[in-house]
Formats: C-alpha cells, structure tokens, sequence
C-alpha cells in the first residue's frame, strides 16, 4: 500500500498544508509542509502504511515521546507525532541544507578533516543519546543532514519504536531495521541486547564510505553484503587511500571489527580515537616539516650513519620550537631510498614543508647542502651550502635549524637562547662514533655488539659524553632482552653504564630511557624505571620512543592498565605514524591484554610499514598462538624460521599454541628441541620454562624460573602481567614463590583467564 498525496493533505489540513515531496525511502516518506499554528515550514515524515500497521498508535506514540526529550545540537529535534488516514508521521524542523548522502554523491570522497569532524559530531550525539538509552540503530548517510555544514542526526524516534516491536512480520515484510550497507553483524542477526556498540559500527561504516567514496561491504542483494560482514575481516581505509593519518585508519577499523567486545566501548572513545592526539589527520599545517635523511656523497662506504646522524640532531632541535609541527625521526626515515614524491610526503606525514641535503667528507673537511622545500609547490623557501672544517660540525647543524627556524618564522621559546643545537660533546670525533653507534643500534640483533664498540670508543675520547654512556646501557639490556647474551655476564656494567650516564646529563630523554631500561629488566625496580619513563616524557613531551616504553613496558608490564597503555601506544603512533616499531609496541600491549584478534590487525599494519622486522613478525604469531590457532601457528612458524632462523622466541609461540589446544606431540618435540639447544648454546630461561611448562614438566618450569631470577634475565620483568606462556602455572604457590623472589609479591592476584 503506497501513501497518497490528497488523502494525507486532507486529513492534516487543521494543522499542517502539505506542499510537496521532498524523498521517499522504503519506509516512510517525506513532505514539505508548514505548520499552521506557528506559521513555519517543517519536514513531516510519515511512515508507510505496512510499517504504521505493524508498529501500531500506541507504541510508537510511547516511544516518540521518549526520544521527543533529546535536546543535543547534532540531533534534529521532534516538534510532534500523530496518525493521519491510517498512518503515524512524525514532524521535524526544516532543515535548508541536504543530507550527508547527496554530500556524498556529490563530491566523493569527502576530504578527510571534513569527514573526520563530521563523524565526531555524529558520535557526540550518539553519546548523548546512548546515555538515555537509545540507540538510533539506523544510522546511515541519509539520517545524517548538513546545515551550515554541522551533522544533525535523524529519526531516532522511528529507530527506538520498530526496534522496541517484537512482531516476526517486520522482518517477513521485509521492513527490517537498518540498512544492510551500514548495519552491525549482531543488528543483522538479530541480538535484541544490541547495544551502542552497534550504532558506532554503523558510523564507521559510514566514515569509511565518506573517506573512499565506497561502503566497506557490497554486493548484489542485500544478503551478499551481509554475508561478507560475517565472513571477511573489515577493509582498512589506508588500503584505499594511503594518505589516512595512522590513527584515523586504526580507529576506523576497531570499530568495525566484528565483535562488539573487540570495538570502542562507547561512542565518545570512538570519536577520541579520531581526534589529536591519537587519531591526528594528516593536515599541512603553515608551519610543519619534515627532516628526511641527508644523502651521503662521499666516496667511503660506510658514511650513511652520518647523513642519518645529520638529520637526526636537526630534528631534535627544531622540535624545541613551539608553534612548529616536526616529524619524527622513523617516520621521516621511513621514505628513505623510496624516491617518493615530495607531495606524498609530505601528505603522509602531514607537513607543509620538506628539508633535503646532502654530505660529503673528504679528509677533514665537509660539505653540507640544504634544501627547505613547500611541498605543494615545490618552491624552495631556504637554501644554504657549508663548506667546513667538521669540528664546525655542531655550529652547522646550529645554523640549518635556525635558519628553517628563521624561515617559517617560528619564535624561538624562552630559555632557548640562540643556539638550537646543545651538542653533548665538543669532541668532534666522540661525537662520529657516538652517530655510528647510534645507527648500529638501530638494527638490533648481533650488530648491538658493534653499537656497544663504537659507544666505548667515543667514551674514551670524551668520559662526560652521557649519551654514549646511555648507549651502553640501552644496548647491554636489549642484548639481555633478545637472548644475545646470559644476563649476568653483562648485567652489573649496564646498571653502572646508566648511572654514568643520569650523571652526566640528566635533562636528556634518552638518558631516562635507558635508567628505565636497566631498572626494570635488569633491577626489576618498577618504581624507579615508571620514575625514569614520566621523565623522559616531561623533558620532551612529543619523544614517540619515551611513550613506547611508559606504555609497553610501565602501564602494560607494571600496572597491568591496558587501556591507559593502549592510549599511550596510539598516541605514540600518532606522533609517529609511519613507525613499525610503534605498532609493533601497541600489538604486543594488546595481545598481552588478552585481544589478540586486534592485535593481529597491528601487528599486519607494522609489517606492512617493515616486513623486515622480526618483532613484529613474531608479535603476530604470538596472537595468532593464545586464539589457539594451531595449525596456523605451525605453518607461519616454519615461515618465519626459513626467514630469521629457528630462533627461540619462535619456538616459544609454538609451545603455547599446543598447549591451548592440547597438542601433546608439538608441546613435547619444543621442549625436546629448546631443552637440547640449550646444551648447546644460550636459551633465556623464561623461554626454557615456558615450554617445559606447556610440555608437562612443572618441576622444570619452576626450576628454570628461579634460575632466571638469580640471572636477572629480562624477560622475567613480563610476569607480572598475565604472560600466556605461564597459564599452566600461573594459579600456584610455587609460582607465587618466583614473583616473592622479584620483590614482586603484589603481581600474585593477577590470575590466568
């Protein structure tokens, strides 16, 4: 039965003149009209007569006055509700604008700082309304209207009364609720507990169409688009448009994961997510560069850690100015040898302005070019050449920040003085092996032993220089950490390298890094290391690394507060988003929160950004293992050994698969395997105790436990935490035993789940 025009004109003639139609939809259609008694134009949305039927006078009658109440600026308020010739309308404000649909249509896709505040308006009214207890469970660009380019929302009235109905026939007539592009897995199915969640799916739906001009599912019938909402993981927005800041692209894809436990839990956390600074959107802002890494034209081989060490000192220096937005230091490097458009670039890292250069040594002499370059154009701003002695090394440096400083005209901050670069060292050649083993370090693994050289070196040539002392001292606990070595070989110097270090500068964040380091891993002193980690942000707030260590190693590891320390994490990635490390980090820190499903989703953006790294790699096993997915678990284990050998932590993540799923045969051939290599060679004995433990040999386990606190090994510092090697022993005295031994007797309520 369709509505027709005269009849509805007629019957509402003591109150509203019908003009005309302004849409119709499958369930209700929409007139101008104007309301007599007050004399203004209003939308009057009458429900088809099927749907009115169906829902019956009184209930929707009950349910309008409810959500008549809304009052919020981004929900279109009720004026009345009535029946008129067999039919339930509803009347709302005029809105003179048009609805997020023909914004759609019009111009896709939607630029991304539009489509982000339109969303967060979006969310703010479903918080609002989420805290009354309605949920819109509709929610799609055509009930969403642009006035003056603010989002209001509509029909919460239609959405709470259908949905309040319990008559099977809404569904065989075909009038289901929601909208099968935009609609929730468990609104399809049917959950009548749907909650929230459900509405901030629907909404991220909605943004990922306005982002990429397409819906995140489609198909032919409405029932092809659901089925791939039930069987495909959500699509990310980055796949499609590569410019997506990292926390928008994060925060869209949580929340259309398909378990609402594994979403935002509320529509104001979505909408955080989305805004600085964890879900920053790349603008270019006036004033923002980004330092790539100075090409080396020198004719010796080995001079790239300068070029890198270059950059990195001008980055640090120019981050002291407030008012300039600076790249960080792996982002920026993340385009290195990539040839990319500047344009890109600068779009991917959200900057206006991008600083070339290039090096070339010959004997004692040096030679720097720069480029200060605006990306949209690619006019250069600034550019300079130094030809020095490279004792000069620190007032170039000095002279390029503060002429990019000069040209972007950014006021130096009080307290700065003139000179931008504080050099830790004014020993030229100190300060060139401190670079090399700086890059070095980097690359972690065996090349932390050729790190450690170059930073003793430059300690013989300068005792006072505390970055080289923190060197030492980070780069002794990450060979600790990885296994590289037995901790009580080198245990003691690093304790000592890292008081060196607070003792020679103890205003340098990198020097907290490594007291934290050591305190933690090494001491097991979670006070001091929490200390050392709250500095370290304090003395440079926008230092991503000093958020990774807070938020992995203090709120994940210590406090056990895996909110606090996802937020930690995403704001890292949001200072630094193009950094595999920083992902990495966060996936480790879900995983350990028990959401490994998520965490698998990090850890695939982090080897997208480095397939090269192996902690990400083995991250995503490790989640890939505690979901129990064991044959899986088998599969990308020979795949990673093939890459980065049969290393034990791999092995690791092998025993837990089989011991979550009771494989007998796999959980005995680790143990055999590990136990055996360790007659051999250096095995961490976390390690050795984990796959004891999930062979059956609990006496083992224990034994091996104790053995590595007395060692201090590193990664005894993770058992606080409900650390998923150790569910076969976890709830035991014994166990509780081991933490006493730490000092860590508080950890012992933390139980297996």
């Amino acid at each position: 039965m369709r509505i027709t025009f005269e009849p509805l004109k007629a019957a509402l003639a003591d109150r509203y003149l019908l003009e005309r139609e302004l849409g119709r939809g499958g369930m209700a259609t929409v007139y101008l009209a104007r309301d007599l008694r007050h004399d203004r134009p209003v939308a009057l949305k009458v429900l088809n007569p099927d749907l009115s039927a169906l829902l019956g006078g009184e209930r929707f009658h009950q349910e309008i006055r409810v959500t008549a109440r809304l009052r919020h600026p981004h929900i279109l308020p009720l004026y009345d509700s009535g029946e008129a010739d067999g039919a339930l309308y509803y009347v709302m404000p005029l809105v003179e604008g048009e609805s997020l649909r023909a914004r759609m249509d019009r111009e896709p896709p939607i630029p991304v700082e539009e489509a982000v505040r339109l969303t967060r308006e979006v969310a703010d009214a479903l918080g609002y309304a989420h805290d009354q207890g309605i949920i819109h469970r509709d929610i799609k660009p055509e009930n969403i209207l642009l006035e003056n380019g603010r989002a209001l929302v509509v029909d919460f009235g239609i959405a709470r009364a259908a949905a309040s109905g319990t008559d099977p026939r809404l569904t065989r007539a075909g009038l289901s609720l929601g909208t099968p592009l935009y609609m929730s897995p468990e609104q399809a199915s049917g959950d009548p507990d749907a909650d929230g969640r459900s509405d901030v799916y629907s909404l991220a739906c909605v943004l990922y169409e306005m982002l990429t001009g397409e819906p995140p599912f489609s198909g032919g019938t409405p029932e092809a688009v659901l089925v791939k909402r039930f069987t495909r993981p959500p699509p990310r927005v980055s796949a499609r448009r590569a410019s997506i800041a990292a926390g928008v692209d994060m925060a869209v894809h949580r929340a259309m994961a398909r378990n609402p436990e594994d979403r935002f839990e509320s529509a104001a956390r979505f909408a955080e997510a989305l805004s600085a600074p964890a879900g920053a959107v790349p603008g270019t802002t006036e004033k923002s560069v980004a330092v790539l890494p100075f090409a080396c034209m020198s004719p010796e081989a080995d001079t790239e850690y300068f070029g890198d060490g270059m950059a990195e000192e001008i980055i640090n220096a120019l981050a002291q100015l407030p008012g300039l937005k600076v790249a960080a230091r792996t982002s920026s490097f993340s385009f290195k040898g990539k040839n990319e458009d500047l344009r890109q670039i600068a779009e991917k890292l959200g900057v206006s302005t991008v600083l070339e250069g290039s090096i070339r040594r010959a004997g004692t002499r040096i030679r720097i070019t720069t480029q200060l370059i605006e990306a949209a154009t690619g006019y250069h701003l600034w550019s300079e050449r130094y030809d020095r002695e490279f004792t000069d090394i620190f007032a170039i440096q000095d002279e390029i920040a503060t002429g990019i400083a000069a040209k972007l005209q950014v006021t130096l901050r009080t307290g700065l003085g003139r000179q931008l670069v504080k050099p830790g060292t004014r020993n030229a050649q100190a300060y060139d092996l401190y670079l090399k083993g700086r890059a070095a370090m980097r690359h972690r693994g065996v090349e932390l032993w050729k790190a450690i050289e170059h930073f003793d070196q430059a300690i013989a040539l300068d005792p006072g220089l505390a970055l080289a002392h923190a060197g030492v001292a980070q780069a002794l606990t990450l060979a600790i950490f990885w296994g590289l070595t037995p901790a009580r070989q080198v245990r003691d110097r690093a304790i000592s390298a890292a008081a060196l270090a607070l003792a020679s500068d103890h205003e340098l964040p990198e020097v907290h890094h490594a007291v934290g380091f050591t305190a933690l891993l090494i001491e097991y002193d979670r006070d001091k290391a929490r200390r050392a980690w709250e500095r370290a942000i304090a003395l440079d707030p926008d230092n991503a690394e000093s958020h990774i260590l807070h938020g992995v190693f203090d709120l994940t590891y210590v406090q056990r507060d895996g909110l606090a320390a996802e937020a930690e994490l995403r704001g890292a990635i949001a200072l630094d988003p193009q950094s595999a490390y920083a992902y990495t980090s966060l996936a480790v820190s879900l995983t350990f929160s028990h959401r490994s499903a998520e965490a698998i989703v990090v850890a695939d953006r982090a080897i997208e950004l480095d397939s090269n790294s192996f902690y990400a790699h083995w991250v995503r096993l490790m989640a890939t293992a505690l979901l129990g997915q064991h044959d899986e678990v088998l599969a990308m284990a020979r795949r990673l050994s093939d890459r980065f050998g049969r290393h034990p932590w791999i092995l690791m993540a092998v025993s837990i698969a089989a011991g979550k799923t009771g494989a007998e045969a796999t959980a005995n051939a680790v143990y055999y395997e590990v136990k055996g290599r360790a007659l051999l060679e250096y095995v961490q004995r976390p390690i050795l105790a984990v796959v004891a433990s999930n062979a059956g040999h609990q006496d083992e386990a224990f034994a091996y436990l104790h053995e590595g606190v007395r060692e201090r090994d590193a990664l005894m510092a993770a058992l606080a935490v409900d650390w998923p090697g150790f569910a076969p022993v976890r709830d035991t005295i014994e166990f509780d035993e081991v933490l006493h031994e730490m000092g860590w007797g508080d950890a012992i309520r933390v139980r297996a789940q």
